[in-house]
């Protein structure tokens, strides 16, 4: 069994996650962290980086924690929330992404001048806008994934190529380890993820929670009665 969580980093949804962690009852919780920022995470040092961090990682990480404080969110505080609702059912916990700032290093090597130029003056923006852009952002995601993701790729195909296509095939690649062990995982990813690793997972039945759906209560009341209703007796 599979169970796909798609997340938003900086919204106030860790009780959602938690609440499916637990009562999907796995064996593995594997989470879209590396090693380091997993120790980060769990060190209650997720939001800090450091001096030697690439520009456009501290850029990020600095913007999650701007919208994560207005939205009454912690940077992160959904993974952590999976990781220790993982640990509660005593499930094994499993980072299952690349190395966060080697991935923006090749990002900023990557990028044409046309595209850098685009990306800060994108960046100035979403400081200008904040919170309202980023809830744009989300809504024009859940109406159409994949018209949203095509304009991302026009307009910074490094960024896409590097964030999202070449860690969905390597995410995918460790979500195959894991099933060679485990048999009911849940696998906590961002949102924009699920869809592509779905696609790689080679017609797996994956049962899918999206952000939207963690974002709205009704929703939210569907998927509750759906995952209690599967829940296992003990």
């Amino acid at each position: 069994m599979i169970t796909m969580i798609g997340t938003g980093h900086v919204f106030r949804i860790a009780d959602q996650v938690s609440f499916i962690v637990k009562y999907t009852w796995p064996d593995a919780v594997l989470v879209e962290l590396d090693e380091r920022r997993y120790t980060a995470l769990t060190n209650d040092a997720g939001g800090k980086t450091s001096e030697k961090s690439p520009k456009l990682y501290r850029e990020s990480a600095e913007y999650q924690n701007k919208i994560s404080e207005k939205n009454g969110a912690k940077p992160g505080g959904e993974m952590l929330a999976a990781i220790l609702a993982g640990k509660v059912v005593g499930a094994e916990i499993i980072c299952i992404d690349k190395d966060a700032e080697q991935i923006m290093r090749e990002v900023e090597e990557g990028m044409s001048s046309f595209e850098r130029i685009r990306y800060s003056l994108s960046s100035v923006t979403d400081r200008l806008f904040g919170r309202n852009r980023v809830n744009v952002a989300h809504r024009s995601f859940a109406a159409n994934e994949e018209t949203f993701l095509n304009k991302m790729r026009k307009r910074f195909p490094t960024l896409v190529e590097k964030l999202i296509d070449e860690r969905n095939v390597y995410m995918t690649e460790r979500i195959k380890e894991a099933l060679e062990k485990y048999n009911n995982v849940v696998v906590v990813v961002g949102d924009a993820h699920v869809r592509g690793i779905c696609e790689l997972l080679d017609g797996m039945h994956v049962e899918t929670v999206r952000l939207a759906e963690m974002m709205d209560q009704e929703s939210m009341n569907k998927v509750k009665t759906r995952i209690w209703n599967r829940k296992p007796e003990v």
